[in-house]
């Protein structure tokens, strides 16, 4: 249900069916490593561990959007195509993406460890969010882009999947087309 509310929101703040699904595509690597890392140590997916796994989604998903929104603002205002204004957003946005990355990572890492008391019980928190991070940051720097051309040509080939058109209402001259048949 979190993802699917996710997307709707994303849908309607990116105003495009397409885009969400580019943002939420660095979620299998993050799940993928939080189960990874959660089985290599031999815990079992509880309560705590599934915290881990709903904070992951919310960091990766983070990283995607400040990737992909870059992106389309350069793509939007300076007329590049999809490669260029990703690479782009990649090159800009790493710094800022490692550094909450690794933030959260720093911060989980005692959890994951085990360090005070009733570590143990906590531990599964650290490993999933510990281990998520660790691959999708891994993957989600490659795979992200790359999702994010395929889709805008998916896109441009479809005529654009998109909610709303705000920029169909006004169309040459600035009028709206109402006025530009009318006179």
């Amino acid at each position: 249900m979190a993802v699917l509310v996710i997307y709707i929101v994303l849908g309607i703040l990116y105003e495009s069916f397409i885009h969400p699904l580019t943002i939420l595509s660095g979620l299998p690597a993050a799940g993928f490593g939080a189960l990874a890392t959660l089985l290599l140590f031999h815990k079992d997916l509880d309560l705590y561990a599934f915290v881990g796994v709903i904070m992951l989604v919310g960091i990766v998903k983070k990283n995607a959007i400040m990737m992909i929104d870059f992106a389309l603002q350069a793509q939007r205002h300076e007329g590049k195509n999809a490669a260029d204004a990703i690479y782009e957003g990649s090159l800009i946005r790493f710094r800022p993406i490692m550094m909450t990355t690794m933030a959260a990572l720093m911060g989980t890492l005692p959890i994951a460890l085990g360090f005070g008391a009733g570590a143990e019980s906590r531990r599964a928190l650290g490993l999933a969010v510990v281990g998520g991070l660790v691959v999708s940051q891994l993957l989600t720097l490659y795979v992200t882009p790359v999702f994010y051309t395929y889709m805008d040509t998916l896109q441009t080939k479809f005529g654009g999947l998109r909610i709303f058109r705000r920029s169909d209402s006004r169309v040459a001259g600035g009028r709206p087309p109402e006025e530009q048949l009318a006179g």
